[in-house]
């Protein structure tokens, strides 16, 4: 069968997919009878208690003298300690951050300096792929989303890992330690692999530098020249400790733990958080940013006149432009509300990259963006906790003054959440003894069997 014919969507299957459309929908009421909470959360966006963890916490809400809870600013701790001083303090020290935070996310506490150059020496020793896996597995069959090229390289490991299927905390750890060393040459050299075979782009494979972090094999690999500044190194080593990890519930991490919890191999695991965090709803958004970004630039002729701004801010919300999807993306969170600490301390670097790519009028318009954005829809939408811009907002953007393609903005995001699935995987073999498993109410009523020979044809 032919690749068209494989993807073609043939007059049989659009009639069967009308079948599950008018039989699909059920109705909207019901939930709020039945008390179920949606998407996990109740009706005030909170999001409903199914786990314990001591990885990580965020904070959105505090609790006033009248004993009433309000939203507040929003702080995010790694094992309890607070993300704006882990990053202010390996910027001090001048040492890249991530390392730092994959260790302490892993093992709970943060490593002596002795530590940390072991820990980083033991993940340049795991940067090895196993024999022609680039050829046999990279090279064939490039796949233009490098999310599902990530997926397969993570599957595939499975064949060349003799105990696989040992989920002992050992071997766990061993399995993880490898993922994190080897997810930034999955990406990267998938997106060069896709961009020979499809573009026509001269191939380019760089092996990675022991004596190099994380944040710097990744420009190191992807960069024809392997050539990058330090500013540029130390802010995306900086977007990598902000994405690594994000609470239980949000939706790759919980995936995590869900699939762990029924026993199954590492791989098996970490493929289906790869398959959640690639949905535009959560690891895609930033890709969304961008994009309506540059939808943006189309529609205002003058980046500093705010009703310009003001007037396309409007025609998104009104599902008048961009996607149509009524939403600025960018904007609000589903944790945070006055503010979400990662994103301010994106954007307290970004500005000094901005003067060092000569693009300070991107990120002025961003600002603007940013501002006016949150005055609108605070004005045209019932918002019961605030809206701010989340840490997406000004990601994209970090990633466009690096250079980094559009195809690499998810798997950057997986290269940095690995740490934290790793993490939220092994606290899950540690506590758990049940499977996961909530419950779903049926609201079909029941139905006498008909004969085949009874049966009418289907009205649609």
């Amino acid at each position: 069968m032919s690749k068209s014919r494989y993807s073609e969507i043939t007059p049989e299957i659009l009639a069967l997919s009308e079948l599950c459309m008018k039989n699909g929908p059920i109705d909207t009421s019901l939930y709020e009878k039945y008390d179920v909470k949606r998407g996990l959360r109740d009706l005030k966006g909170r999001g409903v208690l199914t786990g314990l963890t001591e990885i990580s916490e965020i904070v959105a809400t505090a609790v006033n003298e009248k004993g009433e809870t309000v939203p507040c600013h929003g702080k995010l701790y790694y094992r309890g300690y607070d993300i704006e001083d882990i990053v202010k303090g390996a910027i001090e020290k001048g040492y890249s951050c991530y390392e730092e935070v994959a260790y302490l996310l892993l093992f709970g506490e943060l490593p002596t300096a002795e530590e940390l150059d072991d820990f980083k020496q033991l993940l340049a020793r795991y940067r090895t792929l196993p024999t022609n896996f680039v050829r046999d597995i990279i090279m064939k069959a490039p796949s233009k989303d490098m999310m599902n090229t990530l997926a397969r390289s993570v599957l595939t490991l499975y064949a060349y890992d003799t105990y696989a299927d040992d989920i002992s905390i050992p071997n766990v750890l061993r399995q993880s330690l490898q993922l994190i060393a080897l997810f930034p040459m999955f990406s990267v050299y998938g997106y060069q692999a896709y961009k020979h075979y499809h573009d026509g782009q001269s191939l380019v494979i760089h092996t990675p530098r022991p004596d190099l972090s994380t944040a710097e094999n990744i420009l190191h690999l992807l960069r024809p020249d392997s050539k990058y500044t330090e500013l540029e190194a130390r802010i995306l080593d900086i977007a990598l400790v902000l994405h690594a990890e994000h609470g239980g519930g949000n939706n790759s991490t919980f995936t995590t733990h869900v699939v762990t919890s029924s026993a199954t191999d590492t791989y098996s695991t970490i493929a289906a958080s790869l398959g959640s965090l690639k949905g535009p709803r959560h690891g895609g958004a930033n890709i969304k940013v961008v994009q309506m970004f540059e939808d943006l630039k189309k529609n205002v002729s003058d980046w500093n006149d705010e009703e310009q701004i003001i007037e396309y801010l409007t025609a998104l919300l009104d599902k008048k432009a961009f996607d149509r999807s009524g939403l600025i993306y960018g904007m609000g969170h589903a944790v945070y509300s006055l503010s979400d600490p990662r994103a301010n301390i994106l954007k307290g670097f970004l500005e000094e990259l901005s003067k060092e790519k000569g693009l300070t009028e991107e990120f002025d318009l961003y600002n603007r963006v940013e501002k006016l954005a949150a005055e609108l829809i605070a004005k045209k939408r019932k918002i019961y906790k605030g809206v701010s811009a989340n840490i997406d907002f000004y990601s994209g953007l970090v990633y466009s003054m690096l250079g980094l393609p559009l195809e690499l903005y998810t798997p950057i995001f997986a290269v940095s959440r690995i740490a934290g699935w790793s993490a939220h995987r092994i606290e899950e073999l540690i506590n758990s003894g049940k499977i996961i498993r909530p419950s779903y109410k049926s609201v079909m009523p029941i139905r006498e069997y008909i004969p085949i020979e009874k049966r009418t044809k289907k009205e649609l």
